[in-house]
């Protein structure tokens, strides 16, 4: 997609926007002519590299550090965001936590880092937003990266299914609550995607060899998996005016069909 200043005069902050599709996200609001970026995450040099090449495109750019497992500092970033620009636009909730867990051997600890970061800290992270932009009396536009696995997901995955099936009836919760404030919020249901995360998730917890993305990209219907350049995209025109009115909506991003059998 060519460049045509969607972002242009909006100021956006990305959550766990230091890699993967947060960086992506990143990189292509700074690309749509965005007023200013704030990302977080937990790596210092991760996100000073982020907020360095952001500068670089002309955008100015604050990396915010935070553990998101903290609802104190995942709501700080807000705040501190708009002491950085003035004010606040749009936001990502683009962190998640994917550590694996089944029903049987998912621990509460594990069980409550995945609400921590994959569900309380949007929670928080949008309700300080929406004050803000109450508070300014300005539209504002939220986006959560959500997940296929939200429909029911693998049963690896118990602990983050039930977190991000959350957050998808969260969408449209505050969606339905502040449609009337101009407040537009919408989520996205990814399916596999291929970045650095996915390549530790792969080797870590499968097994996988190096050529475990040509093998993937073969085994599903369109010859590659999701791709973040694609996404990021896809969010950005989300954040933008041109998305016109659509709020609550979560929308599935994949080549599987859900509800679809062969």
């Amino acid at each position: 997609m060519t460049a045509s200043g969607l972002l242009k005069d909006t100021v956006v902050l990305i959550s766990g926007g230091t890699q993967g599709l947060g960086a992506g996200i990143a990189r292509q609001a700074a690309a749509e002519g965005a007023a200013g970026i704030a990302v977080t995450g937990r790596s210092a040099e991760a996100g000073g590299k982020i907020a360095e090449g952001l500068t670089g495109l002309g955008v100015p750019a604050v990396f915010l550090q935070a553990d998101l497992g903290d609802t104190q500092q995942a709501s700080s970033t807000v705040i501190r965001a708009i002491d950085r620009f003035g004010r606040l636009d749009a936001v990502v909730n683009a962190a998640g936590l994917t550590t694996r867990g089944s029903m049987t051997d998912t621990t509460p600890e594990l069980f409550d880092e995945h609400i921590g970061v994959n569900l309380k800290a949007p929670f928080f992270i949008m309700s300080e937003a929406i004050k803000h932009f109450k508070e300014r009396e300005a539209p504002g536009n939220i986006v959560n990266i959500i997940t296929m696995s939200s429909h029911g997901g693998q049963p690896y995955l118990a602990p983050y299914v039930a977190s991000k099936a959350g957050l998808a009836g969260l969408t449209r919760n505050a969606a339905h609550a502040h449609r009337w404030d101009r407040i537009r919020i919408n989520g996205i249901n990814i399916g596999w995607t291929a970045t650095e995360g996915e390549d530790l998730i792969q080797r870590r917890f499968h097994g996988a060899g190096d050529d475990w993305l040509e093998e993937a990209n073969a085994s599903v219907p369109m010859g590659k998996l999701g791709q973040v350049d694609e996404i990021a995209e896809f969010v950005v025109f989300l954040l933008s005016a041109r998305s016109g009115i659509v709020t609550g909506s979560v929308i599935d991003w994949d080549q599987n069909v859900v509800g679809g059998a062969d």
